[in-house]
């Protein structure tokens, strides 16, 4: 079993990775109902909490039915992280996860996300404060340094879980490949090698299908797997990847029905959480992903991202279910 602190999360778990302007309430909600076994929320500015920056507060909202759930920080200062921190701690999530992994310079250039993979001992001093500044667990999640030069894992991993860390997600990049070419997965293997590493270990990085889930699994040795990008608009790859390592066979893919159903819930949370413009508003990303290889969508693609009130969008669901069954019969 692999367990967080208390936090029980069965033989091999997947996790939701925190994506900003993705993983927000509506987005879990459907992922945890398709399998994920623990999600984190999107990244929270520490600054922001201090500064009692509403985006950021409202980052904070979790629910009963999400659990296990983290909430992820960053931050560069080490009084803004404790602050953060304390303010994280009220909520109640299941536990505080550091990010010292987000690659986009915005964040980078204040020291922090993966900006401080060029300072080892300020991510070791951050990260034991955040340890002392909560009764939670602490998890973190990193890159594998700074770049090619600079790779930092296995030294990175010891000094985490020396300061209190309870578990440690790798995404098989380098803050200088950003999100691109291929994620290397050995240096995880190493890290779980280790003899002196305790603690839980996830691999996180191009996993879009069951094979590759399953294939990654038992080549790396990794406590369980955290998927991010191939999650947005088809949250039944965890449930897919469950059946495929229970059964070796794969599920049949999501029907019209249950594109249409899961998006619709996903579009009704969104307007519950964010209210009407704004839940309508950014739900309009996610359409082509849900509906992603329907033979001529485009033109119901262009009147989703045009519509502007909630009953609209419904209408236009109702729409696509009806006539890709129609299609289906003839």
């Amino acid at each position: 079993m692999v367990k967080i602190g208390n936090i029980d999360l069965g033989e091999f778990p997947l996790l939701l990775a925190p994506m900003e302007d993705v993983s927000d309430p509506p987005f879990r909600a459907v992922c945890k109902t398709e399998g994920a076994d623990l999600m984190y929320t999107e990244f929270i500015s520490s600054e922001g909490l201090i500064r009692d920056a509403i985006k950021s507060k409202m980052k904070l909202d979790i629910y009963d039915y999400e659990r296990p759930i983290g909430i992820q920080i960053f931050g560069g200062d080490e009084e803004a992280m404790t602050m953060a921190t304390q303010i994280v701690d009220a909520t109640g999530p299941d536990l505080v996860d550091i990010n010292f992994g987000c690659p986009v310079k915005k964040v980078v250039c204040k020291g922090a996300g993966a900006g401080i993979l060029k300072d080892v001992p300020k991510m070791v001093q951050l990260t034991a404060a955040v340890v002392k500044s909560t009764k939670l667990p602490v998890t973190v999640k990193t890159r594998l340094g700074w770049d090619d030069n600079s790779i930092n894992i296995l030294e990175v991993a010891e000094r985490l879980q020396d300061v209190g860390i309870q578990a440690l997600t790798i995404h098989g990049r380098t803050r200088a490949q950003m999100y691109k070419g291929h994620a290397d997965w050995t240096l995880m293997t190493k890290v779980k090698e280790n003899p002196r590493i305790k603690i839980p270990i996830f691999g996180n990085g191009d996993i879009d299908s069951p094979e590759k889930a399953l294939l990654y699994k038992n080549t790396y040795g990794v406590d369980g797997i955290m998927i991010g990008r191939a999650a947005i608009g088809y949250p039944w790859i965890f449930r897919e990847i469950k059946h495929f390592f229970a059964t070796g066979e794969h599920l049949a893919p999501p029907t019209i029905d249950e594109r249409v159903n899961t998006c619709r819930t996903h579009l009704t949370k969104s307007v519950e959480w964010k209210g009407n413009w704004a839940g309508i508003v950014e739900m309009r990303p996610h359409y082509s992903h849900y509906f992603k290889g329907l033979d001529h969508f485009k033109s119901f693609r262009t009147r989703l991202v045009m519509a502007e009130k909630f009953e609209d969008v419904l209408q236009i669901l109702d729409d696509i279910s009806i006539h890709y069954n129609q299609l289906a019969l003839v």
